[in-house]
């Protein structure tokens, strides 16, 4: 198991997940007044990969669907921008830590009511106190780790694994575009990037920790572009 060695990075990083859409996002605005507009896709944010679009591949785009995944992108690239921030201003003993950890906290209800357009309210709840249990098992294990309490950190590790998994099966039973595996490949990666980004911290190892949030930022873009993915295939009559 992940955790059976507790804040030792993993130096032999691979990505086990591929994005499902090859396509480039851009900021742009479109009709306010449709049915499905999602408020959280506001403010457009700019974001770092440009790839070029050929027009044939764009225009099978709907407006609809660019808003989704424009929504799903600043939302995690937020979880981890927020993350990285409460990790530092632990590692730090900075004054912040609390209104970082209470705007932290505010990812999963905003990232719920995206899911709630499609799923309703009662799956958006479900989504979002799991939600908030993965980024609330993430700050005791930095916290453990600071104090040098091994066998505490290697506790919330377990439990931050098993976490994941419990998300990874909820998100299949609610979509099967969503396939457990790749679900559950796609947060474990997420898990031990942010593990190795808290070590380096915790370390000062401060180029590696940077390094590690260039990684950790691209794949929060690849994981926007499943959810988007998995949803525009569930209800093709959105987009």
């Amino acid at each position: 198991m992940y955790y059976a060695t507790p804040w030792t990075p993993d130096p032999h990083f691979q990505s086990y997940f591929r994005p499902l859409n090859d396509y480039a996002v851009y900021p742009i605005r479109s009709n306010y007044g449709q049915s499905n507009y999602n408020p959280y896709a506001q403010p457009v944010v700019p974001f770092l990969r440009y790839e070029s679009v050929s027009p044939q591949k764009s225009a099978c785009i709907s407006s609809a669907e660019v808003e989704l995944n424009q929504a799903f992108r600043t939302l995690w690239e937020q979880h981890v921008a927020w993350t990285r921030m409460l990790i530092i201003s632990i590692a730090e003993s900075l004054p912040d830590e609390a209104l970082v950890t209470e705007r932290l906290l505010r990812n999963p209800p905003d990232m719920a009511n995206v899911f709630k357009h499609y799923y309703g309210e009662e799956i958006a709840k479900r989504f979002s106190a799991l939600f908030r249990e993965h980024l609330v098992l993430a700050a005791q294990l930095v916290k453990a780790a600071k104090a040098g309490n091994s066998r505490a950190a290697a506790e919330a590790e377990k439990n931050w694994y098993a976490n994941a998994d419990e998300i990874a099966a909820f998100l299949n039973s609610i979509n099967p575009n969503w396939p457990k595996a790749d679900l559950r490949n796609m947060l474990h990666e997420h898990l031990r990037m942010t593990k190795d980004q808290a070590v380096f911290r915790l370390s000062k190892k401060y180029k590696s920790d940077i390094a590690t949030y260039d990684q950790i930022e691209k794949q929060a873009l690849e994981m926007a572009d499943a959810f988007t993915n998995g949803i525009v295939k569930q209800f093709p009559n959105h987009f």
